[in-house]
């Protein structure tokens, strides 16, 4: 599976934005699908995911209220509404997906095997 994120940009506290995240080479049809950000310095965290059968939906504490993972199975992209932006979310944002991992690994970075290029996202105060 490629993957390839876009979507990011500069914005001030308390808007909104929407990444995106094209899948080429197979279809998104019982593949756990998500989202992490990386801060330079920090580890990667986990935001959102979606698991294997697209029927559940998980988010980080940190994000939970405000950011919505979505996807269009006819598109074959999978989607990530920020609404009321922080500073503290400023990062850079992945895309991630696999077609094997369970549902108690999708919070785990290293459980994942397919990641998209990052899109950087910046909130200003």
């Amino acid at each position: 599976v490629q993957l390839q994120a876009s979507g990011g940009g500069v914005v001030q506290a308390g808007e909104s934005l929407r990444l995106s995240c094209a899948a080429s080479g197979r279809t998104l049809r019982g593949v756990a699908t998500g989202w992490f950000r990386q801060v330079p310095g920090k580890e990667r965290e986990f935001v959102a995911a979606f698991s294997r059968t697209g029927g559940y939906t998980y988010y980080s504490d940190s994000v939970k209220g405000r950011f919505t993972i979505s996807r269009d199975n006819a598109k074959n992209t999978v989607y990530l509404q920020m609404n009321s932006l922080k500073p503290e979310d400023t990062a850079v944002y992945y895309c991630v997906a696999d077609s094997s991992i369970i549902t108690s690994s999708l919070r785990n970075e290293i459980a994942w095997n397919y990641w998209g290029q990052g899109t950087q996202v910046t909130v200003s105060s």
